[in-house]
């Protein structure tokens, strides 16, 4: 337990001295395990179990809410694997570059494992990622999408370079994998008789670590890939949101072992920081590439910069690559210290660069040609929303009488803006002007904001922190324009008009005085 208590201490005063300093945590764990490691302090027992399970729930999460289709879209895949390319070229030549200026580590590397280390590289972090766009609560933006579905591919390919460098296949058992898809269906049937919260958290850490992880990693694959796919395969259930969100602050604090550990691989020499701090340069360029084919993939230049530096990072597999290679003599151990500490700068240099990200992406947009709406790819073209000067978010029947009233009564232009596509619609067929849309996505915003000349916006969503949400998401994007909000409870009302709606309105509250005036009026009549 005192070893624990260490820990402890050294994490929680590292971490907060990193947010003191406007930096996000994880750089101080990185911190911390570096310093633990320099003082002798013995290894936590456990810790490397802790991390991977934290990594395990991290991507079971993303496959919670992961929809597979995007991963078949150029955009994705041929993005990944030509940025991949780029990379080990970019990587090889600069350890070629530098090789004559005296590192050990290069003096008798052969290309080959310079090529090796370049691919290790060439990933970026699944942790870091999911992390910036957690923060953000940009997971379903596009730009999010995009992001996570390159660090899927780079996954999938982090499969093939670990059988290889292990030297052996996976096992002839791994082709019965495919049963997990019935498996799944099952496990969901199941899933629906759950009611209760402790139950349902358990169903969702076996899920992850029995038919994914564990059953994924007995047959030769990557475990942490096995949870993503049994996640993935939950993905449509009703309650997969809620297990995500229930699982959320486990994972938060497990992350912080993953951190921890990557700083306890080894102490670092003057020479291993010098070699990690030249690896560093290549994140700008890492970043920028992103950038570029993203843009010839009819993107936005917004989309575009937000997602290349969420992913100009290297990957915590690197570390993984660099220790099961090195056990088969084909590069030098010395190299986990170094890319232990290339990891930890490029995630310290990432930080900075998604902390400036909106004043990069405004300075990216105003430097380059504007962008012409027809030439880019449909779902990242700019909203129209004609001549509206009034939008409500959230198209049920609450949503709906609101239209027809501000239209009727008031004379207002109202445009709904609704996901679920079959409400679209039917509410187009019914004559309502519907724009299909998640009105939580902050890409959303940034493209109406373009095209539109909105006065008022409406929140009719039925859930509190949803009306929430995108009452922050305007202001973030500087909307000036009225806010009117519904709730159903007083403290809600009270909240939302402390967040800046200028106006809120109890739901039931509402209903219940037309009832009475219409009791009355019915009444009196009948008199």
């Amino acid at each position: 337990m005192e070893t624990a208590a260490i820990y402890l201490v050294a994490a929680l005063a590292a971490g907060g001295l990193a947010l003191l300093v406007k930096l996000p945590p994880l750089v101080g764990f990185l911190a911390a395990g570096f310093g633990l490691h320099a003082a002798g302090v013995e290894q936590m027992p456990g810790l490397q179990t802790l991390a991977d399970l934290g990594v395990t729930l991290l991507l079971f999460g993303i496959g919670l809410k992961l929809d597979v289709r995007s991963l078949l879209k150029a955009r994705v895949w041929l993005t990944s694997l030509a940025h991949m390319a780029f990379s080990v070229l970019l990587g090889l030549a600069l350890l070629l570059a530098v090789a004559p200026f005296g590192f050990a580590l290069l003096a008798d590397a052969d290309p080959a494992e310079m090529a090796i280390v370049a691919l290790a590289l060439s990933f970026s972090s699944t942790v870091f990622v999911v992390k910036v766009l957690d923060e953000r609560r940009d997971n379903q933006t596009l730009y999010g999408r995009i992001a996570i579905g390159v660090l899927i591919m780079q996954d999938i390919v982090a499969v093939v370079v670990l059988t290889v460098s292990k030297g052996e296949l996976p096992s002839p058992w791994a082709l019965a994998l495919v049963l997990v898809v019935p498996g799944a269906w099952l496990a969901r049937k199941a899933w629906d008789r759950i009611d209760s919260v402790e139950l349902g958290a358990l169903f969702g850490l076996t899920m992850a670590l029995v038919p994914g992880y564990v059953l994924f990693d007995l047959v030769g694959l990557k475990g942490d890939l096995g949870a993503l796919i049994i996640g993935a395969l939950l993905a449509g259930h009703r309650r997969a949101g809620d297990l995500s969100r229930l699982l959320l602050t486990g994972k938060e604090v497990l992350l912080i072992a993953f951190f921890v550990s990557i700083g306890l691989t080894g102490t670092p020499t003057w020479e291993a920081v010098g070699m990690a701090a030249l690896l560093a340069v290549l994140i700008p360029v890492k970043a920028v590439a992103f950038f570029a084919l993203l843009w010839l993939m009819r993107l936005r230049y917004r989309t575009a910069t937000l997602a290349s530096l969420a992913l100009g990072n290297y990957s915590e597999f690197a570390l993984i690559v660099a220790t099961v290679v090195a056990t088969t003599g084909a590069v030098s151990e010395g190299w986990v210290t170094v890319l232990a500490l290339a990891v930890a700068f490029s995630f310290l240099l990432s930080a900075v660069l998604n902390r400036l990200a909106p004043a990069v992406e405004a300075w990216v947009t105003r430097r380059l040609p504007a962008q012409q709406a027809e030439a880019l790819t449909v779902d990242d073209r700019p909203i129209d929303l004609g001549g509206a000067d009034t939008l409500v978010l959230g198209m049920g029947r609450v949503g709906q009488a609101t239209v027809e009233q501000l239209h009727e009564a008031h004379g207002k232009r109202a445009v709904g803006v609704e996901h679920d596509s079959r409400r679209v619609e039917q509410l187009r067929a019914a004559g309502f002007d519907v724009v299909e849309a998640d009105a939580t996505d902050l890409d959303f915003w940034g493209r109406v904001q373009r095209s539109g000349r909105v006065e008022l916006v409406v929140l009719a969503m039925p859930f509190h922190g949803e009306n929430l949400l995108v009452l922050d998401l305007l202001r973030k994007e500087g909307f000036r324009g009225r806010v009117a909000a519904i709730a159903q409870r007083g403290e809600e009302i009270d909240e939302l008009r402390s967040r800046g709606a200028d106006a809120a309105f109890n739901l039931y509250g509402s209903a219940g005085t037309n009832l009475a005036d219409h009791a009355v009026e019915r009444t009196s009549a009948a008199d």
